[in-house]
């Protein structure tokens, strides 16, 4: 290797950290810095940006966020509050399954910060330490954004596919494989939460805080703020968009126009989708179209596409530019171990705080490196390790909601709350689908 190279890398490294500082958007940018210094410094010719993975997240955000403007998610999470409160002695394994399920359907993992008091206050009542199912709550509602056929990480994966020309790798084969693996994971995290921490009768800080009056008792269950009209109609509609693009994805011959010699690509198909159901959404339930670029899902995916602008044309740039040197050099290592990849994978998305973002930077040099396509979606849920360092919005929010005080960042930072459900649920769920992957390709 190179010394231009390793300096190369180095600013490809910087550019990480500086983004990874600022977080956001700040990643789409100093990845575009990083690329400006490897266009000028050292004469790399950019590589063309990563349209139709933008293209594919804004379609699906669309009509996300036309939903969430309608009340649609509002609905979803109602029924999922239902699910969680009437099974409470059972929470640890309900509330996982139920944030994972809405997070699959929705493709975004923001629905279970409305979940988040009711768990809390499900197990407070029903006397079971709330950190157990507060946590692997919390992971699952990621796991599953890496097999929701709707999540922006899932339309990267889709559209590296198809840009690469793997274009016999499609949606079908990640929800074979990543639906029964992130499931297993979630499964085995939150029976291993069962067993965390000590029950709150035994555990003498809860006591000390309860008889100091610094817990409140737990609330009944209040009215709910009456939905939308809009809101059934438009999680219906987003709903039958998420089953057409999953019809279509099974189904090749469904988008296979007449005398074509081949099917339309899921990209397009995906796009049109969404986006036709987007607009069918503001017709039927006339939600003040204004009211949609102000919603959290929108401003998330805009932020994700950005991140994705700037770092995957970075990191696409700098191994199209090196490919000669760099796949030979670790080519052996990895096609001898190709799991040892899902270890970059976790650690470069501890960085960057987005499946989507890392998916597109890392994932192209799993195929450079000649690693089986079925392996690498395998490997796709190792990009939700987001929760090793306790600083992400979803893993705040646990914390804050979490009144009797179990769920916590501990004195050394890294012996946090969601450490453990997070190791077993991401390891389980690439172990398994390694498993898959070998048995059904």
């Amino acid at each position: 290797m190179t010394l231009s190279i390793v300096l190369q890398f180095v600013v490809v490294l910087a550019a990480i950290w500086m983004g990874s500082r600022y977080s956001g958007v700040g990643l789409g940018l100093w990845g575009a810095v990083g690329l400006l210094i490897l266009v000028v410094v050292f004469g790399i010719a950019p590589t063309s940006p990563p349209i139709d993975v933008m293209l594919i997240i804004l379609a699906v955000i669309m009509a996300a966020s036309v939903m969430e403007a309608a009340g649609g998610i509002d609905f979803l999470v109602r029924i999922a509050e239902r699910i969680i409160r009437a099974n409470p002695k059972y929470v640890t394994i309900v509330a996982p399954l139920t944030t994972w399920s809405f997070t699959f359907v929705a493709g975004t993992g923001h629905i279970v910060y409305p979940l988040l008091p009711v768990i809390y206050e499900t197990a407070h009542k029903s006397g079971i330490r709330p950190e157990r199912p507060m946590a692997i709550a919390t992971i699952a509602s990621q796991q599953a954004i890496t097999a929701s056929p709707v999540a922006a990480a899932t339309a990267a994966m889709i559209g590296l596919f198809t840009e690469k020309g793997l274009v016999q790798w499609g949606l079908p084969e990640i929800l074979m494989v990543c639906v029964p693996a992130t499931l297993t994971g979630v499964l085995a995290g939150a029976i291993v939460s069962m067993f965390l921490g000590k029950d709150l009768k035994d555990d003498p800080e809860y006591q000390a805080r309860l008889k100091s009056g610094a817990i409140p008792p737990p609330k009944a269950g209040g009215e709910s703020i009456p939905l939308k009209a809009s809101a059934k109609p438009s999680a219906f509609l987003f709903l039958v968009g998420v089953a057409l693009v999953v019809l279509f994805g099974f189904f090749p011959g469904l988008r296979t126009l007449p005398g074509a010699k081949s099917a339309i690509g899921m990209p397009i198909v995906i796009e049109i989708v969404m986006m036709s159901m987007a607009a069918i959404m503001l017709l039927i339930t006339k939600v003040n179209v204004d009211e949609v670029p102000k919603t959290a899902t929108l401003r998330a995916g805009v932020v994700a596409v950005i991140g994705i602008f700037g770092l995957a044309w970075l990191g696409d740039s700098f191994i199209a530019a090196n490919q000669a040197v760099i796949v030979p050099a670790i080519g052996d290592w990895a096609k001898a171990a190709p799991w040892t990849f899902a270890f970059g994978l976790f650690f470069a998305s501890v960085l960057l705080y987005s499946q989507a973002a890392t998916t597109r930077a890392l994932m192209p040099l799993g195929i450079a490196l000649g690693i089986p396509p079925q392996f690498l979606i395998a490997m796709f849920p190792s990009v939700n390790g987001y929760f090793f360092i306790p600083t992400y919005g979803s893993l705040i929010a646990a914390i804050n909601f979490d009144l009797s005080g179990t769920t916590k960042i501990g004195k050394y930072v890294l012996n946090h709350s969601f450490m453990i459900p997070g190791i077993v649920a991401t390891s389980v769920a690439v172990g398994t689908g390694l498993l898959l992957a070998r048995t059904m390709f």
